[in-house]
């Protein structure tokens, strides 16, 4: 700090009152009426239960197929049921167009644009919360996935979530258990995507184990059959390959155990339609998969020698390219865990994605189940982030913000942050804002999506410490930093003291912040950090007053 800085805010705190821009409103400051990250969840959701959204829809950019399906919500005395109305699917094949290095090609990318563009159409009318679209394995893994997202984005006319694999399997889940009958005991759902495979055990509703691996049925057909040619010794290969990664979590999955088996999705109905159809299943199978009917649609195979020249009734064209590598992955898990038959259903990632979406317009958002999971985990010091939470929450609503929806999801989204902010102790004091970050970048955190949790890790790397680490950062949101800064400098003490009446306002593309005279004269080093903190935002070239007043 220079001396001409320390000599500014001393003219300022002796002058008292500064003339301000903009209507300030007053923060009622009472910390013994605080309320907890999920009951600010339920309070501020976006729409009440008997506001709940007639048509929702979901988008799937899967890496073989993208796909688009619009549900209708029905609520009865029993619950509420999705019921699909419409669908499209389109074989957009994006993991086919991704290089050895990870990058996708101009090609596969216009595939998908185009595809979207069309979904776009059909959703034009519909309220920016009531879809959700997800992007899975191959978008997780590009390196060019945000010059495409960009122009999906528009395409589309919504926003697009890269969601963590195992994000991917919890919604997976919920859409196969959604789409079958109950049943009692413990459910293995398994889902082979274009670019990745993933494994649940469940039980009703709830996922117990999630594992998504990476293989998928374009990216084993690319690497085993590229020209489509199979033979006994390639098609062996390709199986064990699967098995090999299937590996890793057989043993405690096959001590879990389970008394059903489905295969969710594209993969899976594509060959249960084919070995129905062609009469490969085991003697009085007619639904489903059976281990005889998958070794029977391999043999078919491989006397074609090549996928092209396959004549089977209820082969699809758009399933042609991807069929072998399908298969084998297939085989690999009936050998790997043991499994003897596999039902199918419709139901997986895109209906699980309308489930959770409903169920955040119900506010019953797997976001604040998860913090609320996470904090217990951490040790987190509930008063302390509660008290920074509320007061966080009352300062951002002193900030103009014209969407109403917009407004109860930032507010969320402090509360997280301040129940987060310290989860890093759990490691180490030394920079825990740093583990607190990373903890909440890279975990499996369910409900949220990868921009989610860089949105969240931006603020719980921020809340404390230089800014400098930040002004590189796309996901930092600097009215919410703003907040959430201020309440944990004011929160210090890590105590439920008095506060006066304290005001602040976004201006001149900056931030003020009005205390009165007489307790920031008693509280010198609360005046110390302020000024501080002002020097911090102005070094990153925000505009930053602190003001005090003789009220």
């Amino acid at each position: 700090m220079t001396q001409c800085m320390w000599d500014h805010y001393e003219r300022q705190y002796r002058k008292g009152d500064i003339v301000r821009s903009g209507t300030l409103k007053m923060a009622t400051l009472n910390s013994g009426a605080r309320s907890s990250a999920a009951t600010l969840a339920r309070m501020e959701s976006a729409h009440s239960m008997s506001n709940t959204p007639h048509l929702i829809a979901a988008v799937d950019l899967g890496s073989n197929s993208f796909r688009l399906i619009v549900g209708r919500v029905e609520e009865t005395e029993a619950g509420t049921q999705i019921y699909q109305v419409d669908a499209l699917r389109e074989a957009v094949r994006l993991a086919a167009g991704l290089s050895s290095d990870k990058m996708l090609d101009h090609a596969s990318q216009v595939r998908g644009w185009d595809a979207l563009k069309r979904f776009g159409e059909r959703l034009r009318d519909f309220h920016p919360d009531h879809v959700r679209a997800v992007a899975t394995n191959t978008l997780r893994i590009a390196k060019n996935a945000g010059e495409f997202l960009g122009e999906a984005q528009a395409a589309l006319g919504f926003p697009i979530e890269v969601i963590a694999g195992r994000e991917e399997a919890r919604l997976i889940y919920a859409g196969a258990a959604h789409s079958v009958p109950a049943s009692p005991g413990k459910r293995l759902v398994v889902d082979i995507g274009g670019g990745s495979t993933e494994f649940i055990i469940g039980s009703h509703y709830t996922p117990i184990k999630m594992e998504s691996l990476y293989i998928g049925c374009v990216s084993h057909s690319r690497a085993f059959f590229p020209a489509g040619n199979v033979d006994e010794y390639t098609m062996r290969q390709a199986e064990l390959a699967a098995r090999r990664e299937i590996q890793i979590i057989s043993h405690e999955y096959k001590q879990t155990g389970w008394e059903q088996a489905i295969g969710s999705s594209g993969t899976a109905r594509a060959l249960a339609e084919l070995v129905e159809a062609n009469g490969f299943n085991d003697p009085g199978i007619t639904h489903g998969i059976s281990r005889g009917g998958l070794e029977r649609l391999k043999r078919a195979l491989i006397k074609a020698e090549n996928v092209n020249r396959l004549k089977l009734i209820a082969l699809k064209p758009d399933r042609i390219p991807v069929l072998a590598g399908g298969l084998s992955i297939m085989l690999a898990v009936f050998d790997e865990l043991g499994v003897d038959y596999v039902d199918t259903t419709d139901g997986a990632l895109r209906l699980g994605v309308l489930y959770d979406l409903l169920g955040r317009s119900q506010h019953e958002d797997m976001r604040t189940v998860t913090v609320e999971g996470f904090m217990r985990r951490y040790g987190v010091d509930r008063a302390q982030a509660a008290r920074i939470g509320d007061l966080a929450v009352s300062f951002y609503d002193q900030f103009d913000e014209a969407d109403p929806e917009r407004r109860a999801e930032n507010r969320m989204f402090l509360s997280w942050a301040a129940s987060l902010h310290e989860i890093g102790l759990s490691i180490s004091h030394s920079a825990y804002h740093k583990h607190s970050a990373y903890i909440a970048s890279n975990a499996d955190m369910p409900g949220f999506s990868r921009t989610d949790q860089a949105r969240l890790a931006a603020l719980v790397l921020g809340h404390g410490g230089k800014l400098g680490k930040l002004s590189q950062t796309r996901e930092v949101e600097w009215p919410l930093l703003f907040c959430l800064r201020l309440a944990a400098l004011l929160c210090r003490r890590r105590a439920d003291v008095g506060l006066p009446g304290i005001f602040v306002a976004r201006v001149n593309n900056g931030y003020e912040v009005r205390l009165p005279n007489e307790w920031v004269a008693n509280n010198p080093l609360t005046d110390y950090s302020l000024i501080q903190e002002a020097a911090e935002w102005e070094k990153v070239g925000i505009p930053y007053r602190v003001v005090y007043t003789d009220d």
